[in-house]
């Protein structure tokens, strides 16, 4: 393995042989043996051991010790969260055996991640994307290892890296209904009769099984409830007439529930408009009230402003100021449909005024048949 120089002061140690290991052997111990007089018969000597440690270079590539590998992953395992380890061999030590892991495949790497820990020298693999076992059930992952710092003194030993598949099986997990929307808004008419039709919600099973769905309207507080909802079908209806005066608009929580397994349940929330018909009367504000008017009122001079109020909505709370026409006009004054009384001239007296309100013709509830369509 090694040989030695004979000098004055110095002895030289060199290597007897080419390519030494560190990776067959990395230790040797030479004894070396000093004489005097040449080496003639009657001189002194003496001798040593030197303990000789073969220094490490990046000569070795990386390994996986198998060509292919198999890891189950539930379908709902969180995104973000390592789902699984690889690791490749190196049979170099310290810096040199520093590898860093990557996906090659595209598909792949568009769902899940490798990150390289360096202290285990490990490839962590983490989700990118939630996994769907009734979409697909395995993936197959082509994963390279490849060393961190390649020396190119030993680039002619071949590529520093190492490449091996990862088979993902997905497994199946029983996952609750999945409404077709996240929210729905729905409207009904007031005053429309108990049983009216609403509107329809609509959840499936997502698994394989596709196990039927029954619905429920939650209702921890056991209040009382102005809807019910077909178990079979999701058909919201009344359960009552409706008061838009009273209640505008009103959140209920349907719950969709699988037939096979009752405790995978899901929630989503219904918001109901209850439309306006035209079924309040105007009032006027104040009722038989008196005026007193000067008889120096002016020509036109404004000498009371009427107010009324309607409890409906948009169109169906306008209306108009008038005198009726079965009670004789008092050419002394003029309404104008604002509601405002101005004077003509004429003396002092008392008048009798007649004001009435006209609105829309109060429109009938919907019909049953005309709700449903």
């Amino acid at each position: 393995m090694f040989g030695s120089s004979s000098i004055s002061c110095a002895g030289v140690i060199r290597t007897a042989m080419s390519n030494m290991d560190r990776e067959t052997r990395d230790h040797y111990a030479v004894v070396i043996q000093a004489k005097d007089m040449a080496g003639s018969v009657g001189g002194l000597s003496g001798s040593t051991t030197v303990n000789i440690t073969l220094t490490d270079v990046n000569d070795n590539p990386p390994k996986f010790s198998q060509k292919s590998y198999q890891l189950y992953v539930p379908e709902l395992a969180p995104v973000g969260k390592a789902v699984g380890r690889i690791r490749a061999n190196d049979e170099d030590e310290g810096q040199n055996a520093e590898m860093t892991y990557s996906i090659t495949n595209l598909d792949a790497a568009a769902i899940f991640t490798i990150t390289t820990d360096t202290d285990r020298r490990e490839g962590i693999i983490s989700l990118k994307q939630p996994l769907n076992y009734e979409k697909r059930k395995v993936h197959t992952l082509n994963i390279e290892g490849s060393n961190t710092y390649p020396d190119s003194h030993f680039s002619h030993l071949g590529p520093f890296k190492d490449t091996t598949s990862l088979r993902v099986i997905v497994g199946d997990v029983d996952e609750p209904p999945v409404f077709s929307m996240d929210y729905y808004i729905m409207d009904v008419y007031e005053n429309s009769p108990a049983g009216t039709q609403v509107g329809t919600v609509t959840a499936v099973d997502p698994d394989s099984t596709n196990s039927a769905v029954r619905y429920f309207i939650e209702n921890e507080e056991e209040r009382p409830l102005y809807f019910n909802i077909g178990v079979n079908n999701g058909i919201i209806r009344t359960t009552q007439v409706l008061d838009r005066e009273e209640t505008a608009w009103h959140n209920i929580t349907v719950m969709a529930a699988e037939v096979d397994n009752p405790r995978m349940v899901s929630h989503v929330p219904v918001t109901i408009q209850v439309l306006d018909v035209n079924d309040n009367i105007p009032a006027i504000s104040g009722g038989n009230n008196g005026i007193i008017v000067c008889e120096s009122t002016k020509h036109g001079q404004v000498i009371q402003t009427i107010r009324a109020a309607d409890l409906d909505n948009f169109a169906n709370g306008k209306f108009s100021f008038y005198m009726p026409p079965e009670h004789p006009a008092n050419p002394n004054f003029t309404l104008k449909d604002n509601g405002v009384v101005s004077s003509h001239y004429g003396s002092f007296s008392v008048y009798h005024l007649f004001l009435f309100l006209s609105t829309p013709h109060l429109l009938p509830p919907p019909s049953q048949s005309e709700e449903n369509q």
